[in-house]
Order: structure tokens, then sequence, then C-alpha cells
């Protein structure tokens, strides 16, 4: 029954154990919205708070902001983008840029100072900036980076650059593009991944912080559960010595009766007769020796 006992405490044990750090990562950490018909804001991404970030709640690079109403991030050396949704589980991020115009953002925005890269496949294009418009048809005008002064097209990098022409930049975009795009969100389709390979959400589970950052309250409500179970379970192991020793001494106090018992009426059954003195012919004693 001890034993019994014993587990019971310690299964117990180990189970507020991890519902007390299930509230410490997740129970501030609740999903968030900037408007009704927002995305969900949770686990990497947090959002950018008058305050210091709970660091357990989101990533670094994962802050996002609401400005009327919209989800945004920011990129660095670029500026603000609009979220137009968030899949965990497939690890997509839709933009909108609030310029409509896609192809300045492909031209501008550096992935490598972000924990994102495109979700589709790039290729190398080159931007041109013309001062005259191009007659060939291969080719197509950037309209939203274009003026009546200048024209810009993007070329395969290995063309030769037409004489009216100058090269901008060769940079990687999502292959399929359109130079005129109704909905500037096709291509500006990015994922994220983690070093440590943490693909929680993808594989259907929740996705809360490493160990590495965990905030020192968390360390010590750990430490706190552990403590209790340590002091719990030597409390039952002390408590089931004593009750052992206790029971085998009772035990042992039984058998001495028990045998002492034994023993007298072992004596009395021998029915030895008791001797008198006056019984005793000391004067025949004496002739015996």
């Amino acid at each position: 029954m001890g034993t019994f006992i014993f587990w019971v405490f310690f299964f117990l044990c180990l189970t507020s154990n991890f519902l007390v750090l299930e509230a410490a990562f997740h129970g501030d950490c609740k999903p968030t919205k900037c408007n009704p018909g927002a995305p969900d804001i949770h686990f990497p991404f947090q959002i950018r708070a008058t305050q210091q970030p709970r660091q357990h709640c989101g990533r670094p690079g994962f802050e996002l902001n609401c400005d009327k109403n919209d989800t945004v991030i920011h990129f660095p050396l670029y500026g603000d983008l609009v979220i137009k949704s968030i899949s965990y589980r497939t690890k997509k991020l839709d933009l909108l840029d609030p310029k409509n115009c896609v192809h300045e953002v492909f031209l501008n925005l550096n992935l490598s100072l972000t924990p994102f890269v495109y979700y589709y496949a790039v290729r190398s294009y080159t931007y041109l900036n013309c001062s005259s418009r191009l007659s060939t048809s291969s080719i197509t005008e950037i309209p939203c980076l274009s003026s009546s002064k200048h024209h810009v097209y993007t070329v395969d990098p290995s063309m030769a650059v037409p004489s009216s022409c100058r090269a901008i930049r060769t940079v990687e975009i999502p292959l399929g593009y359109s130079s005129y795009l109704s909905d500037n969100s096709f291509g500006l389709g990015l994922t994220w991944g983690f070093l440590g390979g943490q693909d929680c959400e993808s594989k259907g589970g929740k996705c809360g912080l490493r160990s590495e950052t965990t905030e020192p309250r968390v360390e010590v409500l750990l430490w706190i559960g552990m403590m209790m179970c340590v002091f719990g379970t030597a409390t039952l192991i002390s408590l089931k010595i004593y009750w052992s020793r206790k029971t085998g001494c009772k035990k042992e106090g039984e058998y001495d009766q028990v045998g002492v018992e034994k023993t007298m009426g072992d004596y009395e059954a021998l029915n030895i007769p008791e001797i008198n003195a006056d019984d005793v012919d000391i004067e025949q004693a004496r002739n015996h020796h």
C-alpha cells in the first residue's frame, strides 16, 4: 500500500510541474490580433509593445506592430510591410506592400538581416534604368518604378545592357512574377526556420521557448516545483521507514511475549514436584557420602 501511495504522489508531482511550466510559458502569451479580421499573432511572433517584449513569447526578428488595424512587420533598411496572412503550419508569411510596388520590395529588401527567406523558388534578375523605352517586346517595363523620364526593366543577368540603360542591381526574386501585378502579394511570400530545428507548429504541436531563453521567473517556478517534489518524496520515504520500524518492533515484542508464555507452559508441563527441606533425610545423605 505504501509503495502504491509513493508512486501516485510521484506521478502527481511530475504532472503538477508540467502544468506549472505550461502556465509559465503560455499563460501570458495568448494569441492576439490587430483587428477581428487580422491573422492570429502568437509564437514565434509577438506584438512589439511599448514595454520590453516578453522573451518567452516570441523570437528576435519576429516583432510585429499594429498600425491603423493593419498588422505590420518592419524590415531593416527597407521599412514596413503589411501582413496579409500567417500560416504557422506551413510557416508562410504573405505580405502586401503599402506602396503597391512589389518590385521596389524585391529591389531593396535585404532578407539576410532577418530570419526570413522567400517562400517560392528564386532566380537572379537585373534591374535596368533606361532613359528611353526599349523597343524589344521580350522584356516588360515596370510601371510603379518608371516615369516619363526613365523606364525600369528586369532582364536576365546575361543580357547585354543597352547603351541607353544602366544596371541598377542584380537580385534574386521569386520565379513566375509579373511586371503588372494586380495583387502585389504574389511573390511576397516569406518563410522562416530555426537553427535548433524547432518545427512544432508544422507537426501539430505547440511552440514555446527553449531553455536557453527561459526567463528567470520560469526557472524559479521550476526549481520550486522540483524542491517540493524532493521534499514530498523524502517525507514519504521517512514515514515509510518509520512505520516499517514501528511495525517491526511491535511484532518483535509480540514474538518475545509468545516465547515467554510458551517456555512457561513447557515448564509447567514437566510437572516437577517441589522439594521441601524437611523431607530430606540428612543422615541418609551423610551415609551415602
